[in-house]
């Protein structure tokens, strides 16, 4: 709901739980006014008739009070904006109108010198505020052209308090997601991508709190980016205590675009939440705003997949896909991966990459056969693609080598052997399209694992604009590709893949339908990355393999079949073993493994997540509860001293009901799981259990103080 004030100068955003107030003063600046639990629009008017701070020298009255800060006037916070004609640089805006909805809100500005228009958007999903920000060059083809220099989605202020902490996801390739928390200095904390895609060494996502908010209580304000090219969120805490974050594309200041006379440019979303139920109570909201809102499909539950690149890698056959997807089909897999080498002159990871049609000493007669046989053996089929790359060693890049980003009489960079396309140029999007399109009508392929293996390191493609951000215009071309090929092939799913977690953001979960979370398939290792990544993004995206053991892509560790399929199911369940060398105790297991997961997968992709115990030491576990069914998931390390671990508190159950463990037959209290906890029964090292729990109805009670 958004309601306006008397003057119509104040207005007011209110969803379920929240709200979020700004006020326009009569020399036209934006102030933001609230942003925390309900209010009234009487409480939002009372706010903005307050005093203003009182002047001081060197300080600005507008600093960390303004909605969305601009560049130029008496400003000294981190501009939101940042343009220039040329000849002058900076914003000074004048209040045109605003445009009000149901559930949104659009504030219109216009700078006279630069003839440009400036929007600010809001809407609400739920208590998700989104916003962004459009830019309009409204003169003529006299006029010249703007540089955008900074044009950041939104601008975050944050209630006065006496101290804050900031939590933020970082990471390297293998270790994405780890959550980290710490006191907020004054000054910036900037976190981003300068890599040309998100990158695994931080998510787009921050979160604030400051009076030690914990798992399921206090207030938290988190901020995410929807956007997958390079980067940036400043968290800014001014001297007078005043806290701001800005977010938005790029990750430094030397131009983002080019905007000519006569045209636009709308910024990604940046979407803000406060919540009052602690770091839990933020994420199971983030995760319902993108199951709801985000995610292709969001209310419907993935398939468990089965990957054939750890059993193969490179030295892949059509007989030896067959084989392994015989054996997929007789676990109860329901969706088969062929990973890389079906196509080209692909037999290493130098030669081929581009050449996006199968192989013919491998696939003699196309995929098509082997996608009838998967089909018939009653599992879908995908593929894996990198179209955004090339080898040199390729048939595409010996025809046309000036497709491939590069500077001129500088030295080009090779990553993993591999050249980054433009995607900028209209004639590599055309051929990209063309041959995406056809292999997907070559034979029934339903799902496209898309990856991407190479940061951007050269500047940008022979003779373009020197003023642009390179992976503006990339990100912008590989979401149009996206986009069209979904239009043209609605039944193909798709996965983002970045040598691991290096693209996971709200942009392209928005056109994906899952993400790979980290190439690291260590069942102990992805505890801590699955914890982490669970703080802003769903299960119901999260992709898991169970894969061999030891572990040889990572650490060689040794671990059981219990320990690394109940790791994986906190997720989409996938395998990525080589089944061949399984032996029929094993086969036989993960049977019974994947028939389980069949059956708790409504209740892990699309139930509310608990965080119970974080794998930082010992046991730890998470819970899922959608209508009368909980899940719960343990995993212990190891046992010290043959000690029993404690028994875990379950959360957002019903104390006056009673439930029945599906597993066991016993039934326990609502009020003792609560308060006294599940006994998980784990012993040893690398231990793990699922439990399932229904509640029964009817058999309400009033626990007495010794059950609680």
């Amino acid at each position: 709901m958004v309601e306006v004030g008397e003057d119509g100068r104040t207005w007011l955003l209110t969803g379920p739980t929240s709200s979020y107030a700004l006020r326009l003063t009569d020399r036209d600046e934006l102030l933001h006014l609230y942003w925390g639990p309900r209010i009234a629009l009487p409480d939002a008017e009372a706010l903005a008739a307050e005093p203003p701070p009182p002047e001081r020298g060197f300080e600005s009255p507008l600093d960390g009070r303004e909605e969305y800060p601009v560049e130029g006037g008496p400003r000294f916070v981190r501009p939101a904006l940042s343009v220039r004609d040329g000849t002058v640089r900076g914003t000074e805006w004048r209040y045109t109108s605003a445009a009000v909805g149901e559930d949104e809100l659009q504030v219109h500005f216009r700078d006279p010198l630069h003839q440009l228009a400036v929007t600010l958007g809001y809407r609400l999903r739920g208590d998700v505020v989104e916003r962004h920000t459009v830019l309009v060059h409204e003169g003529d083809h006299h006029a010249p052209p703007l540089d955008i220099l900074r044009m950041d989605s939104a601008t975050w202020t944050l209630p006065a308090r006496d101290d804050w902490r900031l939590t933020q996801l970082h990471g390297r390739w293998g270790a994405e997601s780890r959550s980290a928390r710490s006191s907020l200095a004054y000054g910036e904390q900037v976190i981003g991508s300068r890599r040309g895609h998100t990158g695994h060494q931080h998510l787009p996502w921050v979160a604030l709190d400051a009076e030690g908010a914990g798992e399921e209580h206090g207030e938290v304000y988190s901020c995410a980016l929807a956007w997958s090219g390079s980067w940036r969120i400043a968290v800014h805490r001014l001297p007078d205590g005043a806290v701001q974050i800005t977010g938005g594309v790029g990750h430094d200041d030397g131009g983002v675009t080019v905007l000519e006379p006569g045209s636009a440019v709308v910024t990604p979303v940046c979407a803000g939440l406060w919540s009052g139920g602690g770091f839990g109570g933020a994420g199971r909201a983030w995760h319902a705003y993108q199951r709801e809102h985000v995610i292709p499909d969001g209310g419907t539950v993935r398939p468990v997949l089965y990957n054939s690149w750890e059993a193969t890698g490179f030295d892949i056959s059509e007989e030896q896909q067959r084989a392994l997807a015989r054996r997929a089909a007789g676990l109860g897999v329901e969706l088969f991966v062929v990973d890389d080498a079906w196509f080209g002159g692909r037999v290493d990871d130098r030669t081929g990459l581009g050449d996006w049609t199968p192989n013919p000493d491998r696939f003699p007669e196309g995929l098509e056969p082997l996608a009838d046989e998967v089909h018939g053996l009653g599992m879908r089929f995908g593929i894996w693609v990198e179209p955004e790359m090339v080898n040199p060693d390729s048939d595409l890049y010996r025809a046309h080598p000036d497709w491939v980003r590069r500077q001129p009489g500088r030295r080009r960079t090779e990553f993993r052997n591999q050249l980054v396309l433009d995607l900028s140029r209209d004639d590599v999007r055309a051929h990209l399209y063309r041959r995406l399109d056809h292999l997907l009508d070559s034979a029934p392929i339903d799902y496209v694992k898309w990856d991407f293996n190479r940061s951007f390191t050269d500047a940008g493609p022979p003779g373009g604009p020197g003023r642009t951000d390179p992976s503006w215009a990339h990100t912008h071309a590989l979401y149009d590709l996206i986009d069209r090929l979904r239009a043209a092939h609605p039944a193909v799913a798709f996965e983002s893949c970045s040598g691991g977690g290096g693209r996971v953001d709200l942009g392209i979960l928005s056109r994906t339908d899952q993400v790979w979370t980290s190439d690291n398939t260590d069942p102990l290792d992805r505890l801590a990355i699955q914890h982490g990544f669970s703080q802003v993004h769903p299960a119901r995206v999260m992709a898991a393999w169970v894969t061999d053991s030891p572990n040889t892509q990572m650490n060689g560790r040794v671990s059981s079949l219990r320990f690394r399929f109940v790791s994986a199911m906190a997720g989409v369940l996938g395998i990525g073993g080589d089944l061949t060398r399984w032996s029929e105790d094993e086969l036989a297991e993960a049977r019974d493994w994947v028939g389980l997961y069949k059956e708790i997968r409504p209740v892990v992709q699309l139930g509310d997540l608990y965080r119970l115990r974080p794998p930082e030491a010992g046991l730890s576990a998470v819970q899922y509860v959608r209508g009368d069914d909980t899940v719960v998931l343990a995993w212990l390390p190891a046992q010290a001293y043959g000690e029993e671990p404690a028994p875990v508190r379950l959360r957002g159950l019903d104390p006056r009901a009673s439930y029945v463990c599906l597993d066991t037959g016993e039934t326990h209290r609502g009020a003792v799981l609560l308060h006294r906890g599940l006994r998980t029964g784990l012993k040893g090292d690398l231990d793990a259990a699922v439990f399932r729990l229904r509640r029964r109805h009817g058999t309400a009670f009033i626990p007495s103080l010794d059950e609680s």
